[in-house]
Parts: C-alpha cells; structure tokens; sequence
C-alpha cells in the first residue's frame, strides 16, 4: 500500500507529517468510493512552479492551490495521477481561512485525490457535492 502513494517535492524544501497515516487515509477515501489506487503522485512547489505548470498546460496565467494531471480514465477500477500542490498557497489560504496549515493542506489533497474519481467543481452542484465530499472525508482523517 505505501508503494502506490508519493509525495515529492519540486522547487521547495518540504516535509509531511504524518505521511504513512495520511496515505493510509487517501487510500481509504479512494476504497470507499469504490476503486484503487495504482499510482498516485502528491508533488508539493511553489507558486512560481504551480504558476509555470498553470500556464504550461493548462493556459490559465494565475496562481492555484492544485492541478491534477489524470492518467486513467475516470471510469477505470484505479486512479493514477499527479497532484501538484503549491505550499505557498496553503499557507496562504490557511491564513486567510483562518484554520491549521494541516487542515487546508489535507482539505486540498483530499480535492485533488476526488479530481481523479471523478468528481468536478466547475458547476455550483459539482461544488457543493465537492465540499461535502471533503467534509466528509476530512472528518475520518480526525
């Protein structure tokens, strides 16, 4: 189970706490929504990596918490992706939220893992949905 779960840095010095405890959760979120993981990528930078990703790939010039990159289709019995999450706009974002840096950064891990089941944010609906989701989830990580 540890083998299909990474977390890497790029651009920045970075330590997870709690990283065998937090892929054991990630596992357990993608199980109960039903499917397996063969390999996921969280890969934590910059805001002026995420920045050059967001404008590489995706053509948008501005500043995000996430991007995830989907390697299966989203029908498929396993998830495989990269997440890219920006570490700077975490701790941003948890300042501006006003809760724990942990809470905002398993909050953006959590969304970016439902990215890859299938889930959108784009339509008020898919943001509800999406916000319970993480709710419910989040809830099982404490």
């Amino acid at each position: 189970m540890d083998n299909v779960i990474h977390f890497n840095n790029e651009a920045i010095t970075f330590e997870h706490q709690n990283p065998i405890r937090i892929k054991n959760w990630l596992q357990s979120v993608v199980n109960q929504e039903g499917s397996s993981v063969a390999t996921l990528s969280f890969i934590f930078c910059s805001d002026d990596y995420l920045h050059q990703i967001n404008m590489e790939y995706l053509n948008h010039d501005t500043l995000t918490d996430v991007i995830t990159f989907q390697y299966t289709e989203v029908d498929s019995e396993s998830i495989e992706g990269d997440i890219f999450i920006s570490i700077d706009r975490i701790k941003e974002n948890a300042a501006e939220f006003n809760v724990p840096f942990d809470a905002e950064l398993h909050r953006v891990m959590v969304h970016g893992t439902l990215h890859l089941l299938g889930y959108g944010d784009k339509m008020t609906e898919e943001k509800a949905q999406m916000t319970e989701k993480e709710n419910f989830y989040l809830a099982q990580l404490s």
